[in-house]
């Protein structure tokens, strides 16, 4: 099956599917390997009555798989999240020299990373929000169509994090709580109202 199935066999690691929305939110490289994109993705699913599939590695595991390998014939609740979504969120996290203040939205929906790019920077405006695929690294674009945000009906949005908004960069190096930092606890009601927004749309 590939690297996916072999992480999902290891010990410890958790295999979250919660289907509740048409809009379905991802994270399959959570836990300790992009630190909070699986609790970015939580969050923001509860608060907009959407979907969820995470991956969830625990402390000390930091196994990394390509986005091609996490194929629905890997996972059973995989392909029961696939089949019940419309379209998806998939939430990453990336660190690169020059672009720690900006998020990447790849994906095959275009007019959705608009959408969802527009919450973000009314909630973030600090922040470089970049749709437009001529600016966003060739290998963190997401539009492989094997890639599992490009697997349901409508495709869906990549967001690549950096480490400012999840909380990890030394930005918050004095942070005590209570809960998140500021800025992911923007991200994540951006991000809701985004899904949320999307439904209820005119068509």
């Amino acid at each position: 099956m590939g690297e996916f199935a072999e992480v999902l066999d290891a010990p410890g690691v958790e295999e979250i599917c919660e289907l509740r929305g048409r809009v379905g939110f991802m994270a399959y490289h959570g836990g300790h390997l992009e630190w909070m994109t699986d609790v970015i993705a939580r969050r923001a699913a509860d608060a907009s009555g959407s979907s969820l599939y995470a991956v969830v590695q625990p402390a000390g595991m930091r196994e990394h798989f390509t986005s091609t390998t996490v194929e629905p014939s890997a996972s059973a609740s995989l392909a029961r999240f696939l089949e019940h979504v419309e379209i998806v969120i998939t939430v990453h996290g990336f660190g690169r020299r020059g672009m720690f203040g900006s998020m990447l939205l790849g994906g095959q929906n275009r007019e959705f990373a608009e959408h969802v790019g527009d919450a973000i920077r009314s909630a973030l405006p600090a922040y470089e929000v970049l749709t437009d695929l001529e600016t966003i690294p060739v290998q963190l674009r997401g539009l492989h169509d094997r890639n599992p945000v490009n697997l349901p009906p409508q495709q869906g949005v990549q967001i690549e994090l950096p480490p400012r908004v999840r909380g990890s960069s030394p930005l918050w190096w004095d942070w005590e709580g209570p809960g998140l930092t500021p800025h992911t606890e923007s991200l994540i009601d951006a991000l809701a109202e985004a899904a949320l927004t999307w439904t209820t749309r005119e068509p």
